[in-house]
């Protein structure tokens, strides 16, 4: 790999994946692309463009090999009040990147990050061919994406990868975290209150560290294996419960187990563990980091 995109580096994931670009990948050039004035950790090679706005998007040089396109807009039950948001951060993006793709005659490989929202909830690891079932805006916008993605493959030959992610975790850079489940349980600990989980916190999820996360991603971008397909990338299986007694622990607070609001119960997917073979079977993916390691450090 000679040269990489990165659409969204603003973003968390992005920004944790450009630091491990260039720890790891020196050799390779990274182009940056957000709608900001600046790239918010001072990378270089950044150029601010308007994804919503086609001709912005022509600054885009797609001449790479990869493209991670992390632009996206996350949420749950604020999707419904802010479709017209969600559709045009979420889906009319991607299809403009794909058609500016199109335009320059990319031969690129676009690296898509997908969400366990797409499943529905069950017992047991879930495979990619899970049964799927979508209860909110955002969950039905990536899968949206993921269809698009196969659609342009299909008639123009457009390279992609999909990677569904469950839980993300931890930092690899200062300031660079995400509003999910383990950051929000940290923020009310650290501040000595106790974590409030809803119902009796039994639901379960695969939790995987941003390192061994970022890792993957690059991994299975950088894979002539990883191609137009779709793949979980896996960690570890926690319930809820389980990840906040670590956090309360670590600081010293309590969990409270509180009645579920209606909206939350409405839009909650049930357990969400994912099995990870079909990503290992095509690429030789490690998971380093342990959630209680995490914590105690």
């Amino acid at each position: 790999m000679n040269r990489v995109a990165v659409l969204g580096a603003n973003s968390y994931i992005a920004r944790n994946l450009i630091f491990v670009l260039e720890q790891k990948y020196p050799d390779v050039e990274v182009l940056l692309y957000d709608c900001s004035d600046t790239q918010v950790d001072n990378r270089q090679n950044y150029c601010k463009i308007n994804i919503l706005d086609q001709k912005s998007l022509a600054n885009i040089d797609f001449s790479c090999d990869v493209i991670f396109m992390f632009i996206g807009k996350t949420g749950s039950a604020n999707g419904f009040d802010e479709y017209n948001t969600f559709i045009d951060i979420n889906e009319k993006a991607l299809l403009n990147v794909l058609n500016e793709y199109r335009r320059q005659a990319s031969k690129a490989k676009i690296v898509f990050p997908s969400t366990r929202l797409v499943y529905k909830g069950n017992t047991g690891p879930l495979k990619e061919d899970a049964e799927k079932e979508f209860k909110t805006i955002y969950a039905i916008n990536k899968y949206a994406c993921e269809q698009y993605l196969k659609q342009y493959n299909n008639i123009y030959d457009v390279q992609y990868c999909i990677f569904r992610i469950c839980i993300p975790y931890g930092t690899l850079i200062p300031n660079a975290t995400s509003y999910g489940t383990a950051e929000f349980m940290i923020k009310k600990a650290s501040n000595g209150v106790n974590i409030s989980l809803y119902g009796d916190g039994s639901l379960r999820r695969t939790l995987t560290y941003i390192g061994d996360l970022c890792y993957a991603l690059i991994k299975g971008a950088f894979s002539d294996n990883c191609k137009n397909d779709v793949f979980n990338i896996g960690g570890e299986d926690y319930s809820l419960k389980e990840m906040a007694e670590l956090i309360a622990k670590k600081f010293n607070v309590g969990v409270d187990y509180v009645e579920w609001p209606e909206i939350a119960l409405g839009i909650e997917s049930g357990d969400t563990v994912f099995d990870d073979d079909k990503l290992k079977r095509v690429c030789e993916i490690k998971y380093e980091m342990t959630f209680e390691k995490w914590c105690q450090d």
